[in-house]
């Protein structure tokens, strides 16, 4: 029977113990962006001479190649949906398309889970920019809650271009 040298046996447990604690390292790193904060300027679309600025970069060739599949969105309204419908996860949101998508939720001091998605159309602050439609886990939701809920939106989309214009 042949006999394996110390030296070798300490070197396979050393290498064991790194595979270890690296695995450790990896699998306590995955809980780590399960509290993680939305960050504010993830919300913020850019409107005004930032986009006019943006618009005037690129090339030549950009001009030649025609529209966009952009749709300009309303800011106000944009930051006015992610707040007063926080308590959603947001799933997808394209500031480009203006639609924002989001998970079940429960409003705060509410029984009944929501799902939301969100269509900002134009970029005037209006009420026909805003399409909002709502789904329960049992199914749709009634024209009078989902007029509330657009309702909220465009009255805190009014407030930020209020505080915007004192500024």
């Amino acid at each position: 029977m042949e006999t394996i040298p110390d030296g070798a046996m300490t070197h396979s447990r050393f290498k064991i113990f790194g595979l270890t604690l690296a695995s450790l390292v990896l699998l306590s790193g995955c809980g780590a962006f399960q509290n993680a904060t939305l960050d504010p300027e993830a919300m913020r679309v850019k409107g005004g001479r930032e986009r006019q600025a943006a618009a005037n970069e690129g090339s030549l060739l950009d001009s030649f190649r025609g529209a966009r599949d952009t749709v300009k969105v309303n800011r106000f309204l944009w930051t006015a949906s992610l707040q007063v419908l926080d308590f959603l996860p947001i799933e997808a949101a394209d500031p480009f398309t203006g639609v924002i998508s989001t998970g079940y939720g429960t409003p705060p001091g509410g029984g009944q889970a929501y799902r939301a998605t969100i269509l900002i159309s134009d970029p005037a602050l209006d009420a026909r920019s805003l399409n909002v439609a709502l789904q329960t886990r049992g199914g749709s939701v009634d024209a009078a809650t989902e007029r509330a809920v657009e309702d909220a939106i465009l009255n805190r989309a009014r407030q930020l271009r209020i505080n915007a214009a004192r500024f």
